[in-house]
């Protein structure tokens, strides 16, 4: 895994006051560029999600999607979109939460996991762990369980794994400042 992560280091743009000034954006747009990598991505992610034993992959809007969907393929497994305020056309279950930089909505089709299923919630990047707790909310709030979180990156200096303790919690790189 050294080795994918020295490839996900060099490959990963950060970009400086984006969105706002003082933050630096890990743009992983660089990833997907590079069907290889995505692949080794894919496959590593793939390799911690096994031993968490998911019903469903929740993905959170939009970059959760690029890395869930083909873990719940591989896996066999369902994907369910967490999506952004007023985006799903159906019943729904949603929650407020704390970004970086900001404060957003997340919201989930209240039949999208059912009671008692596991899921696996992915996410490309994990910063202050607010997304990420707001779509475990969400997966309680019907019934499910989860039963870990997967990321690509994570930023150990914004201390977001601390809000998911008690989880099985992979990140393939960790940025331990910006």
């Amino acid at each position: 895994m050294p080795e994918l992560e020295e490839e996900l280091r060099r490959t990963i743009r950060s970009i400086p006051d984006y969105p706002n000034r003082g933050v630096v954006f890990k743009d992983l747009t660089t990833l997907w560029k590079d069907p290889e990598l995505t692949r080794k991505v894919t496959l590593a992610l793939l390799d911690h999600c096994v031993r968490m034993k998911p019903d469903k992959i929740v993905g959170v809007e939009a970059r959760g999607f690029i890395v869930g969907a083909p873990l719940a393929d591989r896996l066999g497994v369902g994907f369910v979109p967490a999506r952004k305020l007023g985006k799903l056309p159906a019943a729904k279950v949603s929650t407020n939460y704390q970004l970086e930089y900001g404060k957003e909505g997340l919201e989930m089709h209240s039949d999208a996991v059912s009671r008692g299923e596991r899921a696996v919630v992915v996410d490309d990047l994990l910063a202050t762990g607010g997304t990420a707790q707001a779509a475990k909310t969400l997966v309680e709030q019907v019934g499910g369980k989860v039963a870990g979180f997967a990321f690509v990156a994570e930023l150990t200096f914004l201390r977001g794994r601390e809000k998911l303790s008690g989880y099985d919690v992979v990140s393939l790189i960790r940025y331990d400042q910006e």
